[in-house]
């Protein structure tokens, strides 16, 4: 579909060449490396990205140190279950020790039981 101010074949060339020449024109007005303006953009950017750096760092080292605050929670959290093992294994230990102790009591007790039931003719049948 043709635009209505586009008639022919000619017309359109020109202006796409227009349009060519106005693009060229615009980057050549561009400033180049050496402007000042540039120049100041240039290490305005490089400054902020040295900032951005700065911040990294920043956030990398307190992530290291909340990292290696974990890692030594968790070795206490560990080391305080082993403890409580020990107490516990220790606690049963002192159980098995007292009961152990009581045991030749009790028998003696019951071999005690045992005769008197014998003498007084209660014994088993």
């Amino acid at each position: 579909m043709k635009k209505p101010n586009d008639s022919s074949f000619a017309d359109r060339q020109s202006s796409s060449a227009a349009a060519k020449k106005a693009l060229l024109e615009r980057f050549k007005a561009r400033p180049g490396p050496d402007d000042p303006i540039m120049q100041q953009r240039r290490a305005e950017r490089e400054a902020v990205a040295a900032a951005r750096a700065a911040r990294e760092a920043e956030k990398a080292a307190i992530r290291a140190e909340a990292e290696r605050l974990a890692e030594i929670e968790r070795l206490r959290l560990v080391e305080e279950e082993r403890l409580a093992e020990i107490a516990r294994e220790v606690e049963r230990k002192a159980e098995q020790a007292r009961r152990d102790a009581e045991r030749p009591r009790k028998v003696l007790l019951e071999a005690v039981q045992y005769a008197q039931m014998r003498a007084a003719g209660k014994g088993r049948r």
